[in-house]
């Protein structure tokens, strides 16, 4: 993709968008409780900010609460940057596996939800809102497919919730924390097949947003990302929306 879209839209009373100044420098702090503190995967900063080279082409989408605070997040990463699961998460992959660097595949990383949440079925809600933000990412974006690395406990909760993520290596026991992770890639299209078959209301909620200005608008989904690509190519048109502006870990 040559220039990376931001969304917004509004879920119920949260807002979920592409976090820039101060909402974006609020992820780093709730990365920082995660990642550094909680799993010690990172090493913790003076300042409890957790920030590396990814964040330099790297998106931010998080789930704010009315008074500001990011309750849910996930940094997703272009195909045009250098992928983590090209470098930090490479154990992930199997001998000679090459990964996907075309314009329509991105990486998702950071992915978590804020751990002050005690309440197990709004963290849930959270997690979905997050998950529903970055399904909103690929279509703005035209992306098709996504790379994650995770816990591998947390891969059969996404899958529970509809999201077909096939592994694509074994898993390892990551140092210092010795977590149990595993890479997998998801694809759009096969995600909005089997739910249009499976789950077709959460298909509808996941594919209809309202904008920050009150519009409802529905269909957007893997559908509308092909339709862009064709229109790119000069074979058909597409309109798009351009006013889209516990640990509590689950992916790297």
């Amino acid at each position: 993709m040559s220039e990376v879209r931001d969304i917004a839209f509004r879920e119920d009373e949260f807002l979920v968008k592409t976090l820039r100044g101060e909402e974006l420098k609020k992820s780093y702090q709730l990365r920082h409780k995660v990642f550094a503190e909680s799993l010690k995967w990172v090493p913790a900063s003076a300042d409890r900010e957790e920030v590396d080279i990814y964040d330099l082409w790297g998106s931010t989408v998080g789930l704010l609460h009315p008074d500001g605070t990011v309750l849910g997040m996930a940094r997703l990463i272009p195909s045009s940057g250098r992928f983590m699961l090209e470098s930090e998460f490479g154990a992930l992959l199997p001998p000679d596996y090459t990964i996907r660097k075309e314009r329509d595949t991105a990486e998702i990383t950071r992915l978590t939800v804020n751990p002050d949440i005690r309440d197990p079925k709004l963290s849930t809600r959270i997690m979905l809102a997050v998950l529903k933000g970055i399904y909103q990412w690929a279509v703005e974006n035209e992306v098709r497919y996504y790379y994650l690395e995770v816990e591998h406990r947390f891969l059969r909760a996404l899958r529970m919730f509809g999201f077909p993520c096939e592994p694509i290596g074994p898993v390892v026991q990551l140092p210092p924390a010795g977590a149990s992770a595993v890479a997998a890639f998801y694809d759009m299209c096969r995600f909005d097949e089997r739910n249009a078959e499976k789950r077709p209301d959460f298909l509808r909620w996941i594919s209809t947003i309202e904008t920050t200005c009150g519009a409802v608008v529905s269909g957007r989904d893997s559908a509308l990302i092909m339709a862009e690509k064709s229109d790119v190519s000069g074979m058909v048109g597409a309109a798009t929306v351009q006013q889209l502006a516990g640990s509590g870990s689950i992916a790297a």
